[in-house]
């Protein structure tokens, strides 16, 4: 190892990758294209300096302090960098006094608090008046959901800005970017690694480019250079870098069918345990939840119906809380449903009712409504004799014997 960290220079010894690797500018800056690309509001504003109190929402690793850092660099306002959980109702005095002086001779500031959802209802409160006033410009940065977690007023003075996970592809790019910057990442060094391990620490990051980097980096700084020089990383060694196993699967491809078959064909078949088994696979791998809740409602009605017809009540409900709660804890709502569906009884009467109804109307054999079901509402039906013999079951109790097909025909089949 001391062959390898005599070649990185001194501060790289010192820095974590992935604070060396902060964006300095939009330019460098990789995804929330939906907030930041040209155009946009808060693009806009960075780059005209007329930024005003905004909070940033999101998951940890996406990009909140990184656009702190470059609004820091960019604006003419003095900046100041704040944490709540160190931060008391007398540093907030203090701050904003020195905002006010510096105000008076005509620089603004801007105050930026990181993990402000942290920040008690008393401090949050005592920064409203000077909001108000423009004493200060707030930025704050949080990961909780801003309208929970915050006074009502303060968010009230701020444009919300949400921050979504990175894709796959855009923590490829900040790797591949930290592998050859030679000023800041491992660009000195000579590394390959294989695609295979590389999407491995994309996809295992979960959105999180903090997670990403840091994999990386220990990947690089643990790895024994071979006779060549050459540092290689293989997917065994990300495997251990993320701390996550590779498991074979692809979304697009066999193995995603295949395991979702399986998932659907042991709820199917009643077998919670294959179940939840499958289920897991398809989560740990990184599946859409949606796609996995859609699989459940499908099974809730084709295999279940109406021999249990809360299954389709619990796999629908399912799916609207997943869309609510998201990953993770919509893993616990995903499973709760898959096994509710593998152990309800099982029919299929419905699904069969209607694939043999929809093949007599293919095959042609359409049938005419009869007279008396036919339309009464427009004028002049009647005299046309619609409607003419038909019996309103409700004057009968709620049932009366007639037919409502013009022949005999028998698809449900309970």
């Amino acid at each position: 190892m001391t062959d390898l960290f005599d070649k990185l220079s001194e501060p790289l010894k010192k820095e974590p990758l992935a604070y060396r690797m902060t964006p300095r500018n939009l330019d460098e800056y990789v995804g929330q294209s939906h907030i930041i690309s040209k155009g946009k509001l808060l693009r806009r504003a960075i780059d005209s300096d007329r930024i005003t109190s905004l909070i940033l929402y999101g998951p940890p690793g996406t990009g909140k302090t990184a656009l702190a850092r470059i609004i820091a660099n960019k604006t003419k306002a003095h900046f100041e960098w704040l944490n709540a959980t160190t931060l008391n109702i007398e540093e907030i005095r203090k701050q904003i006094f020195a905002a006010k002086q510096r105000l008076s001779k005509g620089e603004k500031t801007i105050l930026f608090i990181d993990e402000i959802h942290r920040l008690n209802r008393v401090s949050q409160d005592a920064l409203l008046p000077d909001i108000e006033e423009g004493n200060i410009i707030l930025i704050g940065a949080t990961t909780e959901n801003p309208f929970f977690y915050l006074n009502s007023a303060l968010v009230s003075r701020s444009h919300v800005f949400e921050l979504k996970p990175l894709t796959e592809e855009e923590i490829i790019t900040i790797l591949k970017r930290a592998l050859i910057d030679k000023e800041r990442g491992f660009g000195d060094l000579k590394i390959e690694i294989t695609d295979e391990a590389m999407s491995h620490i994309a996809k295992s990051s979960d959105g999180d480019a903090r997670k990403a980097l840091s994999a990386i980096e220990i990947a690089v700084l643990t790895t024994e250079p071979d006779e060549d020089g050459v540092i290689r990383i293989d997917i065994r060694i990300a495997e251990e870098s993320i701390q996550k196993k590779h498991i074979v699967y692809d979304r697009a491809g066999d193995q995603h069918y295949d395991t979702a078959s399986a998932f659907i064909k042991s709820m199917r078949g009643s077998d919670p345990d294959a179940t939840v088994y499958w289920l897991a696979k398809m989560i740990y791998a990184g599946e859409d939840p949606r796609f996995i809740a859609r699989r459940i409602v499908i099974a809730a009605s084709e295999d279940v119906g109406n021999a249990d017809p809360m299954a389709l009540v619990v796999a629908t409900s399912a799916a609207q809380a997943v869309e609510f709660v998201g990953m993770p804890e919509a893993r616990i709502i995903l499973a709760q449903a898959a096994i509710y569906v593998a152990l309800a009884p099982k029919s299929n009467a419905c699904y069969m009712a209607i694939e043999e109804a929809l093949k007599d109307i293919e095959r042609g054999h359409t049938l005419q409504v009869p007279e008396h079901l036919k339309d009464t509402h427009y004028k002049g039906a009647k005299r046309l004799g619609h409607g003419k013999g038909y019996k309103y079951p409700h004057d009968y109790g709620g049932y009366v014997q007639q037919h409502y097909l013009p022949e005999k025909k028998k698809y449900y089949k309970p």
